[in-house]
């Protein structure tokens, strides 16, 4: 199915146009292509189909197109695997059922690969969506199924050395610590480490001769390398030359986790020790559980995007730069801690814009607001915060006034305050500035982008400034308030004039009703009568005069209640009272009765009514048969109207699921000034008529998730109008 923004789900069923959509995606990849495959299809596809190994190729050597897979590592498929390793990031699940591949913008999902026997290969169906939400959902499913999967290496090579124990443990003795630690990095093939300054220090005088080594083998090829994380300041910078020289990779992080922690490729190290000035760790985690590396591993990267280069920041501070921390953070989950920490360490002020009602009620829920309450109760601090204004969260507001009446102070702003992200300042000394990324998501860490935390005071200045400007505007909005509440009040009383105009009009038509009624039934009583009266006279021309008079005053009074008729149908749709009986009907019959009375109708011998039934037999649809049935009175009376020669003709086709009909005429065709507002009320330019008929008609037709429009005949003169319905299944 299609949307207007031209997403689309689609099943597909030929194996050639499966492999041409996967070729597609592929092509159109950008910053990733995952997939993740059981072991079958993995060893037929994609490496075993020429056209979507070169397509995975070009992506990743023109475009950087990371490449990720994850699969079952088994005896009998090392060797696809390996050969999968050469050109793109592989990783081992057990258990691996199904298939499905996910870049930047599109999603597939293949059911199981199969083979012939003469070797040709068989998809037998796929499902294919670029809707955002589709893709999204698709690469957090397969982010998560990343993570707990274990490197394609270390599977490999448990296979093929035999089967590796996995234990965790705690260490106790120091001596024993430093032992372990000296085993775990002499062993490594990577080392990633996150320290304080004082377990840089701790690290420097127990294992930098093992390092030394290391780095030795990384310049010869043999190992991955060595990175640290920690806090650098001028206390430290001597000893972090040290270590950048010897060939170690540092960052800064100035917000450590509460821990340190080591981590190879093979087994991880933890301490919650803060290890000041290099003191022996008494407590230490070890373990080779595959989990825990995946998720140290994990927690490294992130702090490394987020580190500042560790030259860099020794550069700044010898150069007596302004120390301050600007710090860009990508992790929504570190936000959200520093966020809560930040409000817990105010002692004088905390001020706070939220740029949606959504933002608010996220961040009250993860207890942002008590923090605020708990800061202003315990160390009386001073709460000011902007908010959007709503009635889901009027009474919270109101109970915060009430209970901290002399530290809590809320105002109300528009959402449209020219800042899509929450601003946090406390004590004029911090600021923390959260991207919103989609209102709609139920929790922070879903909801928001990048934060940028600092504490340079002329950045922070800068955001006290914004506040203040804002604070004083709650004012302006204020009286615009009372603006608007005088001009809603206004608009009621504007309402309350238009009901008492429809009623106006309703009681009009029915008194309007009440005489045409009588006037048309004994006119056509008085029409019979007199034709069988006349029947046994031979006064031809007193005869015919009769009849023409009484035949003026029905065709008349069949206006009159015609357009009584069109008024109320008009207040009906002005007041949505406008109601649908649906029913199941043949559209050719309707067609036809319509057609016959219409044909009756028409007092001009040189204009011809053509309808020919279709061959189908019956045609059902789901409509409000008496409205289809004016719908189709109105656009032929319309012909009629304008039609002083020729043809009229009724056209019924079926395309796809719909029915078309279309009235063609031979008339003057449609004024190019009229078409914009054909069908709006009173569109005419007709001596006869109020320009209420296609009005009404577009008002039966939409309702019933149909369209309905009008044109010049581009092969001739006059105009077509057409309508669609939908075929019953």
């Amino acid at each position: 199915m299609t949307n207007a923004n031209s997403e689309r789900i689609e099943v597909l069923h030929d194996t050639e146009i499966i492999i041409n959509t996967y070729l597609n995606i592929l092509n159109n990849a950008n910053r990733r292509w995952d997939y993740f495959a059981d072991v079958r299809s993995l060893s037929l596809a994609p490496f075993a189909i020429e056209p979507i190994k070169k397509e995975m190729l070009d992506a990743r050597r023109t475009r950087g197109t990371r490449l990720r897979f994850v699969t079952e590592i088994r005896k009998d498929n090392i060797v696809s695997c390996k050969e999968i390793m050469e050109n793109a990031e592989l990783r081992h699940l057990d258990g691996v059922k199904g298939n499905f591949g996910v870049s930047d913008t599109e999603y597939i999902a293949i059911s199981t690969t199969d083979i012939s026997p003469t070797g040709s290969i068989t998809i037998p169906h796929a499902v294919y969506s670029n809707v955002k939400e589709d893709v999204q959902q698709q690469q957090y499913v397969f982010d998560i199924l990343w993570n707990k999967a274990t490197p394609a290496e270390q599977r490999i090579k448990e296979i093929e050395e035999g089967t590796v124990h996995y234990e965790s443990r705690i260490v106790e003795d120091s001596q024993e610590i430093i032992k372990e630690l000296g085993r775990l990095t002499a062993s490594s093939n990577e080392l990633d480490t996150c320290l304080t300054p004082g377990g840089v220090q701790y690290s420097y005088n127990h294992f930098f001769e093992i390092k030394k080594k290391l780095l030795q083998k990384q310049k010869n090829g043999e190992h991955q390398g060595i990175r640290y994380i920690s806090s650098i300041n001028k206390d430290n910078t001597k000893l972090i030359k040290i270590l950048l020289e010897a060939g170690i990779h540092i960052r800064h992080v100035k917000n450590l986790p509460p821990m340190s922690f080591g981590v190879s490729d093979k087994e991880i190290a933890a301490t919650i020790e803060k290890m000041e000035g290099g003191m022996m760790v008494q407590s230490l985690l070890l373990t080779n559980e595959p989990s825990y590396v995946n998720h140290f591993k994990t927690i490294f990267e992130e702090l490394w995007k987020n580190g500042i280069d560790g030259k860099v920041r020794i550069k700044d501070i010898e150069a007596g730069a302004d120390l301050a921390d600007i710090e860009v953070i990508h992790s929504s989950s570190r936000a959200r801690v520093l966020y809560l920490d930040l409000i817990k360490s105010a002692r004088k002020e905390v001020l706070l814009v939220f740029p949606t009602t959504g933002s608010f009620m996220r961040q009250e829920r993860m207890r942002v607001i008590q923090s605020c309450t708990k800061a202003a109760k315990e160390h009386k601090v001073h709460v000011r915060i902007l908010m959007p204004p709503d009635k889901s969260t009027e009474q919270m507001v109101q109970n915060l006034k009430q209970n901290y009446p002399a530290y809590i102070n809320i105002r109300y702003v528009e959402e449209a305050i020219g800042t899509r992200g929450t601003i946090l300042v406390v004590d004029r000394k911090h600021s923390l500035v959260m991207e919103l990324r989609d209102d709609s998501k139920q929790t922070f860490d879903e909801a928001v982008g990048l934060s940028t935390y600092s504490n340079s005071k002329a950045g922070v200045l800068s955001y006290v400034a914004i506040f203040e400007k804002l604070w004083q505007q709650t004012e302006l909005y204020q009286k615009v308030k009372e603006t608007n509440e005088q001009l809603s009040k206004a608009n009621e009383e504007l309402k309350q004039a238009g009901r008492i105009k429809d009623d106006f009009i309703n009681v009009a038509a029915h008194e309007l009703r009440n005489p045409v009624q009588p006037i048309l039934g004994i006119a056509q009583i008085l029409r019979s009568r007199k034709m069988r009266s006349d029947a046994s006279h031979n006064n031809s021309l007193t005869i015919d005069e009769d009849h023409k008079l009484l035949d003026i005053i029905v065709r008349n009074a069949k206006k009159l209640l015609l357009l009584e008729e069109n008024i109320l149908d008009v207040a009906r749709i002005e007041n949505k009272s406008l109601k649908l009986d649906i029913e199941e009907c043949d559209l050719y019959d309707v067609i036809a009765s319509v057609v016959q009375n219409t044909r009756d109708q028409i007092d001009n011998s040189r204009v011809e009514l053509l309808y020919n039934k279709g061959e189908d037999g019956i045609l059902m649809v789901l409509v409000d048969k008496s409205r289809l049935e004016q719908v189709l009175s109105n656009l032929l009376s319309n012909s009629i109207k304008f039609t002083k020669e020729g043809t009229i003709s009724l056209i019924v086709e079926k395309k796809d699921n719909q029915a078309l009909v279309t009235v063609k005429d031979t008339g003057p065709g449609i004024d190019p000034e009229m078409l914009p507002r054909l069908f709006s009320k009173f569109a005419t330019k007709s001596e006869r008529g109020a320009g209420l008929g296609l009005f009404i008609c577009k008002n039966i037709i939409e309702p019933h998730g149909e369209r309905i429009w009008a044109e010049n005949n581009s092969d001739d003169k006059g105009a077509k109008f057409s309508f669609s319905l939908a075929l019953k299944n």
